[in-house]
Order: structure tokens, then sequence, then C-alpha cells
């Protein structure tokens, strides 16, 4: 981007990536714990023949540091407990960012003891199925590790937290079959506006489930079935039936799973929390076992290394991933000069394509923007369905300082350290903040509706992945699209046309109406997406 940049400033000064809170403690070499306290050579035999990870993790130790340096849970509790909270929040962001660029190296449990002398793979390895190789790891991996650092796939366009290119494809065999046709391919998708995400969707399930159990109180208190329409901020569910005995019939639920979560993140919408999301990628592509993904002193992927991040790691990663800027427009970076205006022209097709959007129904799925009353993120969640009742590793999280009495909250209307621009006459223009309405509450412009839809056959992946269907996607918010080539989960589509063209399914009418606009009605279009782009403001 050019055009009047010098008028504005970055208010942040750009210290985030090299400031080192004075709270953030060293790593200590006690803190990762080598098993058979040297690190170690790792040979095992299996039918294959001898392989080893040929890692002297001492030897290294003696010449390396760990890349990263870690925090703990109780130090962000502690900021918390004192009333610091704007202290707490700006702690875990500056952590959770050098978290998200961080090559890791073998000394902090970067990849993992993959098989045959290997640490990372682009491939899913079930067939290295013996002691301590991918297929025998602890959680069990469905891709990966394939990266050292978060932003080496997620970096496009040209800055952290974007999407992927086709290089940064995660190939995934989540059956441990080892069959290349029932493997399936993801693409790294942007991660501006997570925290949203989650913040809508955590009050639509409040909604869902507020109208089940009104159902269920009518019906008891009746003594006759009562049938409700479920609506959350304006979505239909479908309907739940609930009878006199308590108990409910879900199978007219639609586009969401019987207990009534929107899970928001990933394709098929199957994660409902950022911290989640964070757990497992650093899991599965980064080889980075978090305590709470393995437990305390397990080295449950076979590279020497244990407690690989810690759980104040995780919430710092969750915070910053959860404050990351809402996408914009070219039309609203023009406006404030972060680049060239827009021609008459430009404008006018932007203009158009938005009417031709809502008029051949792309809007019923992919509705433009949705509501949020209380626009302030907590990590853990207030809300019971948003954090873990246990760890995957089977921990008590309260046990170990995720207590939502001590939750870090920040709100999305005014908090987000990113694209805060000051100008020349001192006013500040939040353009990494969500927008509000009269009434204070947040606007958020994604162009989803959080729910899933079949897609239909053309789109079908070769397996069912989690249960939902092999075709079943969640609707993909198209904030930031005009800067996220390629498109779909695997990328197949190379243009926006390709992408609306491979509709199917519940969306095979709207592509029909597609498919019979003018070249000018289907070139407007196309502008009014690439009007939908992702910005960071460069670091100073």
């Amino acid at each position: 981007m050019n055009g009047n940049t010098s008028c504005f400033m970055n208010s942040r000064g750009g210290q985030r990536k090299r400031t080192r809170w004075s709270r953030v403690r060293s790593w200590q070499p006690g803190r990762l714990v080598m098993r058979a306290g040297i690190g170690v050579t790792v040979l095992l035999i299996s039918g294959l023949g001898a392989w080893a990870l040929v890692t002297d993790l001492d030897l290294i130790g003696e010449v390396h540091q760990p890349a990263f340096e870690h925090i703990t849970q109780a130090e962000l509790n502690d900021l918390v407990a004192q009333g610091r909270m704007s202290e707490a929040f700006q702690v875990a962001f500056d952590v959770g960012d050098r978290l998200f660029e961080t090559s890791f190296n073998a000394l902090d449990g970067g990849g993992a003891n993959v098989g045959d002398g290997k640490r990372f793979t682009r491939v899913p390895r079930a067939d290295l199925d013996g002691p301590g190789q991918w297929a025998t790891h602890q959680p069990p991996r469905v891709t990966g590790p394939n990266a050292q650092s978060c932003n080496a796939c997620h970096n496009q366009p040209a800055f952290d937290d974007g999407a992927g290119t086709i290089a940064s494809n995660n190939v995934r065999d989540p059956f441990h079959t080892g069959n290349v046709r029932s493997f399936i391919t993801r693409q790294a998708p942007h991660l501006f506006g997570i925290g949203a995400k989650q913040r809508l969707a955590e009050e639509m399930t409040e909604e869902l489930q507020s109208i089940r159990d009104r159902a269920i109180t009518e019906a008891m208190s009746s003594g006759l079935s009562v049938t409700k329409q479920l609506v959350a901020k304006g979505v239909e569910f479908g309907f739940i039936t609930a009878r006199p005995d308590g108990s409910v019939d879900t199978s007219a639920i639609e586009g969401v799973d019987a207990d009534l979560v929107i899970r928001p993140i990933e394709w098929k919408g199957i994660t409902a929390s950022v911290r989640a999301f964070v757990r497992g990628a650093a899991h599965n592509e980064l080889g980075m076992q978090g305590v709470e993904m393995a437990g305390p002193d397990v080295d449950g992927d076979g590279d020497g290394v244990v407690n690989e991040l810690t759980v104040g790691d995780i919430t710092a990663l969750a915070v910053y991933q959860a404050a990351q800027p809402r996408p914009t427009t070219r039309r609203e970076l023009a406006e404030l000069g972060l680049m060239p205006p827009l021609s008459p022209e430009e404008i006018a097709a932007i203009d158009r394509g938005a009417e031709v959007f809502d008029a051949i129904g792309c809007s019923t799925c992919h509705i433009p923007h949705l509501i949020i009353d209380n626009p302030v993120f907590s990590e853990p969640s207030q809300n019971p369905n948003y954090r873990d009742a246990v760890f995957p590793s089977g921990q008590d999280p309260i046990s170990a300082g995720v207590d939502p009495a001590l939750a870090i909250t920040f709100d999305l209307t005014r908090d987000q350290p990113d694209n805060r621009i000051e100008r020349d006459d001192g006013t500040i223009v939040r353009l990494g903040s969500f927008e509000t309405d009269e009434r204070g509450r947040a606007i958020i412009r994604l162009f989803s509706d959080l729910k899933r839809h079949d897609m239909g056959p053309g789109l079908a992946e070769p397996i069912d992945e989690v249960g939902t269907g092999a075709s079943v996607f969640m609707t993909t918010p198209l904030w930031g699209v005009g800067s996220t080539t390629p498109y779909l989960h695997d990328g197949r589509a190379t243009t926006l046309t390709e992408a609306i063209l491979e509709h199917g399914g519940e969306a095979a009418r709207a592509r029909g109406h597609f498919m019979t606009l003018s070249t000018a009605d289907k070139k407007a279009l196309i502008a009014f997406l690439n009007n939908l782009v992702l910005f960071k403001l460069p670091e100073e």
C-alpha cells in the first residue's frame, strides 16, 4: 500500500516484535526435562530395520539456546488478581505474538520423532508405527509436524496471521489409514477477527440453548410435546421438540450439532474456541506439544523434550489470536489515505457488486454482518461450552490456573493493539477494532452465518472426518477474501469465479443465478469481493 501514509504513525511505536516484558521468565534448563537425563539419541528396532532420531540435545544445548522463553499461567493470573487487566492483556498479547513468529528448534521440542530419523513430514506417516514413530505419538496426530513456526503458513498477504498459499496446505490422515485415497487437504485460513467469531458463536449458542431450555420447561409443565424453531441472530437452525419427560428430539436440527453449540473454527466448523485451535495447531503442525495436550513431563512424540508449551504459553497464543484486527475494505483504506483513492468506476463496480451479491442469493448464507451484544472477549471463556472441562491430557484446567474467575479480558471494539493509528492532529483511528452501532454493540462484517451446509458432491472429501458429512462445510466467512487466493478448503480454486462455480448442494441455486448474469454484473460481483481485504500497518 502507498498513498498518504506519511500523515499516520503506528501508535504502538513498532515495539511489539522486540519488546521483552519484564514479567516473562527466561527459559531455564530445568523447565524442559530431557528423557534419560541426556536428551538423547533414540534407537528403536522395527520390521523395517533400525532407525534413530539422532539428536543429542545435551550437545546441542552447549552451543545453542531454545528459541523461545516461556511464561507461566501463574504470572498472568497474578496480574489479573492485582487488578492490572490492561497489563495482563498486553503481556499475553506480546508473548503470543512472539510465539506466533518463533521458529522452534530441537531444544524447544519443535518437530517430532516422525521416524526414519526425521523431525518433520509433509505427508502423514501411518506406515511408521513402531515405538515412538509417527503413528504411535500421543496424543495421535492427523498431519505433520510440517512447519517450524505459525507464520510459516499464516503469512499472506505479506504479514503474519494471514492465509496460506498452496505450498502451506496440510495433508491429513485422520484415521491413520496410510491410504493416499483417504487423505484430505486443508488450506490455512487467515486468522483476522477470530476472537469475534468465537464471541458470535458464544452468543448464538446461548440463544439456541435458551430456546431448547424453554421448550423443555413448557413440555414438562404442560405434559405435551413442544416444538420450537431454532433461530440465533436471525439465522435459522431448524426445529427442536421437547417431550414431557424432559428429553428432546433433535432430528430436525440443521447446520449445528445436537448440543446446539456453534463451533466457528476450521473448515468443518468443528472447533469451538481459539484456545483449542491454537493448542491443536501447535501439536499437529509444529510438533510443539503443550502440557495441555500431552500432560506434565510426558514426551508424547519421542523428541526428547517435554512441557514444550506451558499452560501460560497457550493462554498467550489464544489472547494474541483473539485480538487480531478485523478485516477491512479497499474503500475504507482509500478513505483513510492508506492506499491511493479509488476511481469512480471502481466504486460504482463495488456498489453494483454488492447489489448483485444480494440479488442472486449469496447473502442468504454469507450474511454480510452479525451483531455481538457484549463485545468483551474472555480467555478462558465465561461460557462453559467454550472452555475445557478437562484438558486433552486429562488435567483439570482450574487446577492448572485456567480459571474464568481470573480470565484475561479485552473489548473487541477498542483494545486491539494492531492497526491503531494516530493522526497528525492527535486523533486515534482504531482500524483494527470492530465498529459499533448506536447501542454500543459490535458490528461483525464477516459474511457468514456460522452454520454448516451441504455443498454437494463436487466438494465432498473422500472421508467424513468428524461425522458431519463429507460434503458439509461451515459457511466460509468472506471478510478478507480479496487477499487470500487460492480459495476453498483445499485451495483448488485459483480465482473467485472458480470458487463460485464449485458451489453445489445448498448453494447450487446461487451458482446458477451467477451463471446467468451479464459479464458486467459478474465482474461487478468479483470487484465487490475483491474489495474485502486484510491489512496490517507495517511495523516501525
